[in-house]
């Protein structure tokens, strides 16, 4: 493994472990056991070591849904398992989805985000396609897209002790949230349009 793959590496179990408001290089290069002139060299500041740590999750992020995506035929399923991957991710590592979403919120450009967008968006075309979705595509989109993120909030604010009446959210909420949004979406199960 490279000094940059070994940085990198470091820095995502520091955003792990403690969130990305608690990140510094001085604590990535003791996980990583390098000094700073050599994070610097590669990343040139914190920020853009910050930014590589990120592509790196929405990497991580994007070759499971890339591997979950086209498992099934049936656009319904593969839209309801590629929510469920998408949330699970969040649930088992909320500190990183949301030092992702913070990325993403403040304007950086990330590849792998369009394209896990754009596995979505493919999803909700063969829907289309099939006759099976009762919104105009831009539309349903985005109700995935909300439902999904809404879901996995969830997860990051139990994650981050956010609240005290705010625990980690019942199963049957993600699930919930999850068949509401798929019903919005197709209608109910023998439900076309």
């Amino acid at each position: 493994m490279s000094k940059r793959e070994i940085l990198i590496a470091a820095a995502l179990t520091l955003l792990e472990r403690e969130g990305s408001a608690q990140f510094s290089t001085r604590a990535v290069c003791a996980i990583a056991d390098v000094t700073a002139p050599t994070l610097y060299h590669h990343f040139g500041s914190a920020d853009g070591l910050l930014s590589a740590a990120v592509e790196e999750a929405f990497r991580q992020f994007l070759d499971a849904k890339v591997a979950a995506a086209g498992a099934t035929a049936d656009p319904e399923t593969a839209l309801r398992e590629g929510w469920d991957d998408y949330v699970r991710f969040a649930a088992d590592r909320p500190l990183i989805y949301a030092a992702m979403m913070a990325r993403l919120f403040q304007g950086v450009e990330i590849p792998a985000a369009r394209q896990a967008f754009a596995i979505v968006a493919e999803q909700i075309s063969a829907l289309e396609a099939a006759g099976r979705l009762r919104l105009p595509a831009g539309e349903a989109a985005q109700l995935a897209w909300a439902s999904v993120n809404s879901a996995a909030m969830l997860y990051v604010t139990a994650a981050l002790h956010v609240s005290d009446y705010l625990g980690a959210p019942e199963p049957s909420v993600i699930e919930f949230l999850r068949e509401r949004a798929l019903e919005d979406l197709c209608g109910p199960t023998g439900d076309v349009r």
